[in-house]
């Protein structure tokens, strides 16, 4: 008895979804529960799972086609034994076969320029390696092999300066390839909501720096004792975080939203934690992070982070946002200017701590400081908010205390 091995049931905002890789091939053994394929959306990739130990019978879907919820991906036989040694027998086979067709066929893939120095030279194009694009043999790949046998080209009418004519305009084979990789789905709508954002929204941003000496002071005294306590790191992102919710109260404009020709005013505040990842930036959310001191804020961060890195987020954990933070400072970025993620209207951007000196009380004191941007949509919010946004999260960054203070 065999089972059909259907999409599974996509949320509704999905509406199809990519088959990316099969990680099981017809024939392999699988145990219950083994990750058969992976599916990719624009947010996140769902495994399909083995429904029983057992093996894939046939596909009925190829790698790259595009699938709905409930279409018919594979017919899976339950308790069945593993072909492999068939398979084995078939893939050592299908080498053979390739390696031969290759050979076959190496002297049928040559260009115009190639087969004239070919037969101006004498060369004989069936032994020539190819080094062009799919294994075609190029003009250089003829010149080389002629100059490697020179008792070929001297048999050639006219002799010399017609090998001299061939050769002398032919740059030094260097191979040169290039591979076109259609983008994935989460890539696609990452572009997608970029220039949704670029063409939609007036963006603009404001900067400032801040003086890390304090929260590195206050990290460096109480990291080991934190850790031992709560189980987790005491990173820099949750002052952040702290920092800017205590910015969002003040001026709730930043943690608007524009809908229409009106302002929704979001009164909690989900937070959106940039993390990148091999498939693109994900931006996972913290839910109603105001209710959370700095040790769940930093345990949801570091599970997020880890989770979104798997590929492992569901897609209610991606969807919604009031407010996002994004920290280029982990690659190096010293400074840039940030895109609002729609539908929200502000987003900060963290760049690297790096030591410089700055004039304190009129002294020249070397600091760790860092550059803060705030994007924002200039159609709800003036320059006057966003700076002085941001001059509150450079206080509350400066004089922690402010933010266990509220003030």
């Amino acid at each position: 008895m065999t089972i059909e091995i259907r999409v599974p049931q996509l949320p509704e905002s999905v509406a199809d979804a990519t088959l990316v890789a099969w990680r099981k091939q017809p024939g392999e053994s699988a145990n219950r529960d083994e990750n058969l394929a992976d599916l990719e959306t624009d947010k996140v990739v769902l495994e399909v799972p083995a429904p029983a130990a057992g093996v894939i019978k046939e596909f009925t879907v190829q790698q790259g086609a595009t699938v709905k919820s409930g279409d018919l991906l594979a017919i899976f036989e339950p308790d069945a034994v593993a072909a492999a040694p068939k398979a084995a027998a078939r893939s050592e086979t299908a080498v053979v076969k390739s390696e031969g067709a290759s050979r076959s066929t190496s002297s049928g893939k040559l260009g115009p320029a190639a087969r004239r120095v070919a037969e101006e030279t004498g060369v004989e194009t069936s032994v020539v390696s190819g080094t062009g694009r799919d294994g075609r043999v190029t003009k250089a790949d003829v010149v080389a092999h002629a100059a490697k046998q020179p008792s070929a080209a001297s048999s050639v009418t006219p002799p010399a300066p017609a090998v001299s004519d061939a050769v002398k305009d032919v740059v030094p084979a260097v191979p040169r390839a290039e591979q076109r990789v259609p983008m994935t789905r989460l890539r696609q709508r990452i572009a997608e909501r970029l220039v949704q954002a670029q063409h939609t929204a007036a963006l603009l941003t404001t900067f400032n720096e801040i003086d890390l000496t304090v929260i590195n002071e206050l990290r460096a005294r109480h990291k080991d004792r934190f850790e031992k306590q709560h189980g987790v790191k005491l990173g820099f992102m949750s002052f952040f975080v702290k920092a800017s919710i205590e910015a969002l109260r003040k001026f709730p404009l930043m943690n608007a939203s524009v809908d229409g020709s009106d302002i929704i005013y979001h009164e909690f505040y989900d937070i959106g934690v940039a993390v990148s990842t091999d498939r693109g930036l994900v931006v996972p959310v913290l839910r109603n992070i105001e209710n959370f001191g700095f040790a769940e804020i930093e345990r949801q961060i570091t599970d997020l982070g880890a989770r979104a890195r798997a590929g492992s987020l569901s897609i209610e954990e991606l969807q919604g946002g009031t407010f996002t933070v994004t920290n280029g400072g982990i690659f190096g970025s010293l400074l840039s200017t940030p895109i609002v993620s729609a539908p929200q209207s502000a987003i900060l951007g963290m760049h690297k701590i790096q030591e410089r000196p700055i004039a304190v009380d009129g002294q020249v004191v070397v600091r760790p400081m860092m550059y803060l941007a705030v994007s924002y949509d200039h159609r709800i919010i003036d320059g006057r908010e966003a700076v002085q946004f941001l001059v509150t999260i450079k206080d509350c960054l400066e004089d922690p205390s402010r933010i266990l203070l509220g003030l």
